[in-house]
């Protein structure tokens, strides 16, 4: 590994003695080796910290607050944190599959004019016991497409396509002018980070699920429960007198619509898989 890792692969972590072990162990056992892991522990009251203890990689770093930050907080740490040219941000509770890291560098490596600002690929979503659950993805072929484009579908369909935080890796210079992640709206913190992203460039689709998304009572999502379509809603609104976003009234109107629909389906979704 170089002085400055290629790669900054930061995990947030709270309470995560659970799952968080897993997660590391992906990371770990990449293909692509060029990178650092930097775990910020958020002051957890479990065991999240001898957990991690147990490895003895030289490329791990373990960050502890001395309070709790919050979710947006530990986030910010991770990004503010990191030394390599790309950063990825991994949820304690996901995981890389195989060839994650390989094949994402490629993509921006290739990219020497620099048009493309992230790149993302399909999850497989897992349930609480291990259990593969479907596939999730971009509704495209793999390749190339136009920020512009993914912010739209996203905004017509209600949902994020782009994917959770695990999905994506992007220039860590890009974070300079785009700025922190903020919860403003929970539920879609990620998808207001990509579409800042989407701004500056394009995408690169990924078609074959390079991550897990882990579906458990402890995720953050399920937990909002009723607030996502909110979130969505008032997430729609903030991004729409931003410049540079300009959505129409009948895509501002999908979006609500579908955001309804999906938070009504997820939560069925979440009921089924989790009782």
């Amino acid at each position: 590994m170089s002085t400055q890792p290629l790669v900054s692969i930061g995990i947030p972590a709270y309470k995560g003695a659970a799952f968080i072990k897993e997660t590391i162990e992906s990371v770990l056992a990449q293909s692509f080796r060029d990178f650092e892991l930097i775990i910020c522990d958020d002051n957890s009251p479990d065991d999240t910290l001898e957990v991690i203890a147990g490895f003895t990689d030289p490329r791990i770093r373990v960050l502890r607050s001395e309070a709790n930050l919050g979710a947006e907080g530990n986030w910010n740490r991770c990004l503010s944190e990191a030394r390599g040219k790309y950063f990825k941000l991994l949820p304690q509770d996901d995981r890389l599959l195989p060839g994650c890291l390989e094949r994402q560098v490629a993509v921006l490596e290739a990219d020497t004019g620099e048009a493309i600002s992230l790149v993302f690929s399909a999850r497989q979503v897992v349930l609480p016991n291990g259990k593969p659950a479907m596939v999730r993805g971009y509704p495209a072929a793999e390749g190339r497409v136009s920020g512009d484009k993914v912010i739209t579908r996203c905004v017509r369909a209600g949902t994020n396509l782009v994917g959770e935080p695990g999905s994506g890796l992007f220039r860590r210079s890009l974070a300079s002018r785009i700025g922190d992640y903020d919860a403003a709206n929970p539920y879609v913190v990620d998808l207001d980070y990509w579409f800042r992203l989407l701004r500056e460039g394009d995408a690169y689709y990924i078609a074959l699920p390079m991550v897990t998304f882990t579906v458990s009572a402890a995720s953050w999502s399920f937990a909002l429960g009723n607030r996502q379509s909110a979130d969505f809603e008032a997430f729609l609104r903030r991004f729409s007198t931003m410049p540079g976003f300009r959505f129409s009234r009948l895509d501002m109107a999908c979006g609500r619509w579908m955001a309804r629909l999906n938070n009504c389906l997820r939560l069925l979704f979440y009921r089924l898989v989790l009782n």
